[in-house]
């Protein structure tokens, strides 16, 4: 018998009792090896916390994703993907998924409290930002403090932010708020840059920031809504506050993985390891994505593991019909 759910951000989805694949996580991996294995007819169901697309979705632009000249917005590839799939017979759930039994065969899973199972897994489940930890950051997030640009750009305009973090992720998201901000001071841990150079040349020309280099973020100051951002000089010991109106906070990223801890091996940084063909520890279990271990995390290296993962399900299903 099936289960039929009523789903709030997307169709009606009739849940099957057993599926080929079941696919955690929608991002550009989870969507990847649903088109694949949707597309080879098996019967896929993707399972998704949050929203289709994953962390590329909050990215304003995409400009290394191949075929798209002038870039593409991560929401519009995310949406893309997802139509992609669900044209090729997907299924799409927003829910949490739970792994009841990851050894048996099939997997058992539970579902919006209802028992689902799946001949094959593929965890693909991505990153999240990591936290700096500092008092302010907890009692003041969505009140100041923020981890998307795309997301929360648009409320500090004419407001002076400061961004945590001077890699990729930070220089490229503080250019796109310099759209919004009249000013941006990145702060950064280490004594120098690590965005790429031709990043790094494009904030400079919004004229509207700075780096702050080899300083310690110590706290974020406000009550009621940030106020500022307490730093310290790593060299000298000096202490100053930097006065801000949001805190952007870009300082790396931790794998979705805690549901998997004791259940897959993962790495010391608890990112999952795979063979070759995306496979897992466990029997029937394959990973792809950013979740993985020694991933390049890019876009388009997650799309290609996910199809190498979702060809390498199908081979192995029909080995064991």
């Amino acid at each position: 018998m099936d289960i039929s759910l009523s789903l709030s951000r997307t169709a009606k989805v009739e849940l099957a009792e057993l599926y080929d694949l079941v696919i955690i996580g929608a991002g550009p991996a989870g969507l990847t090896s649903a088109i694949y294995a949707s597309r080879a007819r098996l019967s896929t169901l993707v399972v998704e916390r949050k929203v289709p697309g994953g962390l590329a979705g909050s990215t304003e632009r995409i400009e290394n994703y191949p075929g798209f000249p002038d870039g593409i917005a991560g929401a519009e590839l995310g949406k893309a993907m997802q139509t992609q799939a669900e044209a090729f017979g997907a299924q799409i759930l927003m829910a949490e998924a739970e792994i009841i039994d990851i050894e048996s065969s099939p997997k058992k899973l539970k579902i919006k409290g209802k028992e689902v199972l799946a001949k094959t897994l593929i965890i693909a489940t991505g990153t999240s930002p990591k936290k700096i930890n500092v008092p302010g950051e907890a009692e003041l997030a969505g009140r100041g403090v923020s981890y998307c640009a795309t997301c929360d750009g648009p409320f500090f305009k004419d407001k002076e932010i400061v961004a945590v973090g001077a890699g990729n992720s930070g220089v490229q998201e503080s250019i796109f708020l310099s759209k919004y901000v009249s000013k941006v001071t990145i702060v950064e841990f280490m004594p120098s840059i690590q965005a790429e150079k031709i990043l790094v040349e494009r904030f400079e020309k919004t004229a509207k920031g700075s780096f702050l280099l080899n300083h310690q973020v110590l706290a974020i100051e406000g009550t009621d809504k940030v106020t500022g951002v307490k730093v310290k000089d790593r060299t000298s010991g000096e202490e100053k506050l930097i006065p801000a109106d949001g805190v952007f906070i870009w300082v790396g990223l931790k794998p979705q993985t805690d549901f998997v801890k004791d259940k897959l091996a993962l790495d010391n940084w608890a990112y999952i390891k795979t063979d070759g063909n995306m496979r897992t520890s466990v029997d029937g279990v394959w990973a792809a994505g950013d979740v993985v271990s020694n991933a390049t995390r890019q876009v388009v290296a997650a799309c290609g593991m996910a199809a190498t993962a979702a060809i390498d399900v199908e081979h192995y299903l029909s080995a064991h019909a």
